[in-house]
């Protein structure tokens, strides 16, 4: 409907994560996870989107699977970040080392590139602020 601001576009997924070697120059989890939502953040990343809460307006289904593994009593890290705030990021900026950038550990070429893929279709059709992706840990 024109003028009615549907929620976000939730993308919805599980992802398990094999140690990557860092000789592969692929980066590993833990940079990502640290670069973008602040987990584990030994690399001293300035996080894209930290610490945010599970959002408000969640689909169903997404909030279904919140709950599934036990909800904010079980799980840690619960944030958000939207396709517009991705598009946004200085893939350039360091972490407080200066030897791994955030394209590096979570950029196009990244494993976490497949991400953006899906990310960046969705908001051809439903608009950059309106994809989102919610991430938690356990």
């Amino acid at each position: 409907m024109p003028g009615v601001s549907e929620p976000p576009e939730d993308i919805a997924a599980r992802h398990e994560v094999e140690p990557v070697s860092a000789h592969q120059g692929r980066g590993n989890a833990y940079d990502g996870f640290a670069c973008l939502f602040g987990i584990r953040n030994t690399f001293g990343f300035r996080p894209v989107a930290e610490g945010r809460g599970f959002p408000s307006d969640a689909s169903e289904g997404l909030a279904s699977e919140f709950a599934v593994y036990g909800g904010p009593a079980d799980v840690f890290g619960t944030t958000w970040l939207t396709w517009a705030e991705v598009a946004a990021v200085d893939w350039a900026e360091t972490d407080s080392s200066g030897t791994r950038s955030r394209g590096m550990v979570a950029g196009d070429e990244s494993d976490w590139g497949r991400v953006w893929i899906v990310m960046r279709t969705l908001s051809e059709v439903h608009g950059a602020k309106n994809v989102r992706l919610v991430v938690w840990f356990h």
